[in-house]
């Protein structure tokens, strides 16, 4: 992980961008810190309650890159707004709407009535290839800039432009050809907005899997790679583009054999301990276990068998080591993440990290 870390922020400081990872894949406050002083500016996070989990561990520069429209949560927006303001600190927002911005601005103007004045940074975000959040490039964008300059509690900050599907396109070339066609929308849209006399102060964005486009695209000023920092098994499955640095897996789901026959094992990790959504885990090969294929046994079993030329079923109590598939939905699965310094055969257990932001979901 440290490795990981220092490679992105080098990555970053050589070519003058700034750099924002999406704390939603490790949920912890703690490993936030760390990201901010190898140079992380911030950090960003999807949802309400992830933001109010940073700033309580001690995170003053957050993004929302996500849409928040209810009320109620609005309200907890414009609350924490101004605590990160009391702090110092600063809170920023996607929006994809007139109604979104508007009811922001309500938000806003109803907690300043009651105390002294925040300003809360805002992105307008554009659909970029994702077919999620945003509006589509162009003329709507630059009319959702000139409203939020409409607001005094709000300040436009730039375009919210990230490409998720992008990210796991296999090759290179894929990935190059996807955020070429993503610079032209942003190119087009900021140009749209600065003909009417207002500035585009920021283009926010990337991923890991593309980070290296946007990068040198001169046209992001910010990258929001997060995944990077753990690897799983998804990303891993990218060819990597010569011009990313080697990123390594570190994280892992320690299960052990709990039951053993002629043709498989039985490990006490199943479903229950790793997100699916991106496929089954893969398992590290070490000794004594060697190469190992994880089939799916359910919620609390994961099969074992050897594979690669491998003849060896693993034994009771042997250890086995998984990559999940994606590291976002697994780390919400689990209370504390273990770090270890050494290695895993022969390491030592250096911190436990609590995962602060489990199960913020709203």
């Amino acid at each position: 992980m440290q490795r990981n870390l220092h490679r992105m922020a080098d990555f970053a400081r050589k070519r003058g961008l700034r750099w924002r990872p999406h704390a939603k894949m490790h949920k912890s406050s703690a490993i936030a810190k760390l990201q901010m002083q190898a140079g992380a500016v911030g950090v960003c996070v999807q949802k309400t309650g992830e933001a109010e989990a940073m700033f309580a561990g001690g995170v003053h520069d957050i993004y929302i890159s996500n849409e928040v429209v209810a009320p109620a949560k609005l309200a907890r927006v414009a609350d924490l707004a101004h605590q990160l303001a009391a702090e110092r600190g600063q809170l920023a927002i996607a929006v994809d709407s007139m109604e979104g911005i508007r009811r922001l601005a309500n938000a806003m103007d109803d907690r300043r009535r009651g105390g002294a004045a925040a300003i809360i940074n805002v992105f307008v975000e554009i659909d970029v290839g994702q077919g999620r959040c945003g509006v589509r490039a162009g003329r709507t964008a630059a009319e959702l800039a000139h409203e939020i300059r409409r607001h005094p509690a709000l300040r436009f900050a730039g375009l919210q432009a990230y490409h998720g599907k992008a990210q796991h396109l296999r090759t290179p070339q894929a990935r190059r050809d996807a955020i070429a066609t993503v610079v032209q929308d942003v190119l087009f849209t900021r140009k749209l907005i600065e003909a009417d006399g207002v500035q585009v102060p920021l283009v926010t964005g990337a991923g890991t899997g593309s980070l290296v486009c946007e990068a040198a695209s001169g046209v992001y000023g910010e990258l929001q790679a997060g995944s990077f920092l753990f690897m799983d098994a998804d990303y891993a499955a990218n060819e990597r583009d010569p011009a990313q640095p080697a990123f390594e897996h570190a994280l892992f789901v320690k299960s052990q054999v709990m039951s053993s026959g002629l043709l498989h094992a039985v490990c006490d990790a199943g479903h229950k301990s790793h997100a699916i959504d991106s496929g089954l885990p893969k398992v590290l090969a070490l000794e004594p276990t060697g190469e190992l294929e994880y089939l799916n046994g359910g919620d609390e079993h994961g099969i074992l068998k050897p594979t690669g030329g491998n003849q060896r079923v693993p034994r009771l109590d042997d250890t086995v080591w998984l990559i999940p598939g994606h590291c976002d939905p697994t780390v919400n699965l689990h209370n504390h993440l273990v770090g270890v310094t050494g290695g895993l055969e022969h390491g030592k257990v250096d911190k436990i990290i609590r995962v602060d932001a489990r199960g913020a979901l709203t």
